[in-house]
């Protein structure tokens, strides 16, 4: 039995480390550290979204931090006091007033969609994440409004939309250009045949 309890605590020492590192108390060197960090994250990120995660489990946090890395979305638990300081004179200070209970941040680093895909996505399987507060550009957005925003393309897809709708006037114009050519052989090749038949 002891060997298996420290074979499972060898194996799953780092998910725990991970975990519970944004549990234990920090000391003001650190905390200044973490406010330094988040707030940098903060005034360059596109949105943000704080889900509480009570009653998640630590492999679904890890999972969860999983699927962010993969999306480029920067995730963290922090105090809502830190928070507050951290987002202080950045766009997303109005969330703010709606900080309460236990709060996993999450920050599009890239595309204005991401976060809420991430939140949006993961709880569709862990009912336990609750999306609280949602901000975009420096504005709240209603939470039930979550997977609209998490269904903006991304980048590489707005840019291809993009492409694709700028093609469509350029196709039509070259199509309107070589018109009265085809017109042309067209009338020539019936001339043509209307001589033969003579």
């Amino acid at each position: 039995m002891r060997k298996h309890l420290i074979s499972y605590v060898d194996n799953h020492a780092e998910m725990y480390a991970q975990v519970w590192s944004d549990k234990v108390a920090l000391n003001i060197g650190e905390k200044k550290d973490v406010v330094k960090e988040i707030s940098e994250i903060a005034s360059s990120a596109q949105s943000a979204v704080a889900a509480e995660y009570r009653g998640l489990t630590v492999q679904e946090l890890s999972a969860l931090r999983s699927n962010a890395r993969d999306l480029g979305v920067y995730v963290k638990v922090i105090k809502n006091s830190l928070a507050r300081i951290a987002i202080k004179d950045t766009s997303f200070e109005c969330m703010d007033s709606s900080l309460k209970g236990p709060l996993i941040f999450a920050f599009s680093k890239e595309d204005l969609g991401s976060a809420a895909k991430l939140v949006n996505d993961f709880k569709k399987d862990n009912k336990l994440l609750k999306p609280v507060v949602v901000a975009v550009n420096g504005e709240l957005v209603d939470v039930a409004k979550i997977s609209q925003i998490a269904a903006l393309p991304n980048k590489d897809q707005a840019i291809s939309m993009l492409m694709a709708v700028m093609k469509l006037p350029i196709e039509k114009f070259a199509r309107t250009l070589s018109a009265p050519n085809v017109k042309l052989v067209q009338t020539l090749t019936a001339y043509k045949n209307k001589l033969e038949q003579n």
